[in-house]
């Protein structure tokens, strides 16, 4: 794994930052995922994006596709952009008829509105607040009409930003995963996170045929592609034939908010005794989606295996196919008895009070089949919490040798790695150092120096 750490000491920090707004360059950035009620790891991508491109001096703008138009008033038209979602209805058959040709006329192009951020909308802080944007482009459901458009007609939607002088068009669009729009007169850099759809087809529910089709067409369209691993970029360069100087591999940062971080041990403690019941360092803990890669069924029988009397708490919704990864958690719970007990399931927890799980747990267990980087991981190694990871993917690059790494698919590896963190302390003092160490690797000033030189490759200096 290769950081380009040299870069460290060149960027000031944003109080130091002093640009013209009039020569400031900038990027807009997709809020596909950013919109999402309850985010997503891509959702997190991105607005550590926006943070850390303004770090570097750079203007920030986000585009979205909310339900209704841009309307006249500026406060209103915000105020669409979060709006509250609603049940689903039955459409209409007019509704249907201008849903289909909303969906062909996608083809041949969409336009985008700015919106100036008002500061009279208060935006949903489960989500993550307002992003960290400078202001922001309006297009009707494009997200949701571009991927019909490519899934009807195999057509990429083309976006032209209707521009003033007080919202000028960005100098990049950076698109945080790869999606069938590409904007009109500036570079267009895509994100992979990882082609987890044909390195594992059995974990997800895209159609395949799809999902190469739009990353064939991403890639012939992009002037520059960025990953946010090792791994993934060699999967991008081998499996779609991209030349290995057309991929920049940026990784990942992660910064915990301070008010956060800086609680002292106590503070948390009682919070976890308070709200779970649970003591410092005294549970194990599984952060993530119930999905196939996370490996929740090894995870639940391994730890059943290791008879340790330390509580597992699991933390995630249902995504898709859980029914085979949440089997045998079903029966221990339908069951009763003392092993019911041991294991405690979440589907949903407040930031705030995951940052305080991990801080507690005696070490975050997150051994999935595949990752395309793994911030659970990084997140739980910045908290000194210690780590069970895997060689899915992605994750030995992110874990280093600070984690105790295991094959996926091997319960009896992973019931000895839970046995040994539950017995032994110097083990997991040493991973808490470590962890902290690699950590630092993935700083945000570090970041900062790789997302300069991804912008520097088309063309964009800060």
């Amino acid at each position: 794994m290769t950081l380009h750490l040299r870069y460290r000491a060149q960027f000031p920090s944003a109080h130091q930052i002093q640009a013209d707004p009039e020569s400031m360059k900038s990027i807009c950035i997709d809020g596909f995922n950013i919109a999402l009620s309850q985010g997503s790891g891509i959702a997190t991508y991105g607005r550590n994006l926006l943070e850390n491109v303004r770090s570097v001096g750079m203007g920030t703008q986000v585009l979205y596709g909310p339900k209704s138009p841009k309307r006249r008033n500026q406060v209103l038209s915000e105020a669409m952009l979060v709006d509250a979602e609603r049940p689903a209805t039955k459409l209409s058959r007019k509704e249907k008829s201008v849903r289909m040709r909303r969906t062909l006329l996608s083809r041949f192009g969409r336009t985008a509105d700015p919106i100036q951020p008002s500061g009279e909308v208060i935006w949903p802080s489960r989500s993550g607040g307002r992003p960290s944007a400078d202001y922001f482009w309006s297009s009707q459901e494009i997200f949701f009409h571009s991927i019909r458009c490519f899934q009807t007609y195999k057509a990429v939607t083309p976006l032209r930003f209707q521009h003033n002088k007080s919202s000028p068009t960005p100098d990049v669009m950076h698109w945080t995963t790869p999606l069938p729009l590409h904007a009109k007169g500036v570079p267009n850099i895509y994100t992979f996170h990882d082609l987890i759809p044909i390195r594992l087809p059995h974990a997800t529910l895209d159609d395949k045929s799809v999902f190469m089709s739009l990353c064939q067409e991403v890639v012939k369209r992009a002037d520059h592609i960025a990953v946010v691993s090792e791994a993934t970029r060699q999967d991008v360069i081998r499996i779609l034939g991209v030349p290995e100087d057309r991929v920049t591999n940026t990784y990942q940062a992660v910064k915990i908010p301070d008010h956060l971080a800086t609680r002292s041990q106590e503070e948390v403690a009682t919070e976890l005794e308070g709200v779970f019941g649970l003591e410092w360092k005294q549970y194990f803990l599984h952060f993530g989606a119930v999905e196939p890669k996370k490996n929740l069924g090894r995870i639940v029988e391994s730890y059943l295996s290791s008879g340790v009397s330390t509580p597992l708490i699991l933390i995630g919704g249902r995504a898709w196919l859980d029914e085979p990864e949440t089997a045998l958690l079903r029966q221990i719970k339908a069951d009763g008895g003392p092993n019911a007990a041991r294991i405690r399931q979440y589907e949903y927890m407040p930031f705030s009070m995951l940052i305080s799980l991990i801080r507690g747990a005696k070490a975050t267990l997150f051994p999935s089949l595949f990752e395309g980087f793994g911030l659970p991981v990084l997140e739980s190694m910045a908290l000194s919490t210690a780590v069970l990871t895997s060689t899915g993917g992605s994750l030995p690059e992110v874990a280093g040798k600070a984690a105790i790494i295991v094959d996926p698919y091997d319960v009896q590896a992973m019931t000895r790695g839970i046995q040994a963190l539950d017995a032994d302390r110097d083990l997991r003092t040493e991973l808490e150092r470590a962890g902290l160490l690699q950590a630092a690797q993935f700083s945000p000033q570090a970041y900062q120096a790789r997302l300069s030189d991804l912008y520097s490759k088309v063309g964009v200096t800060t």
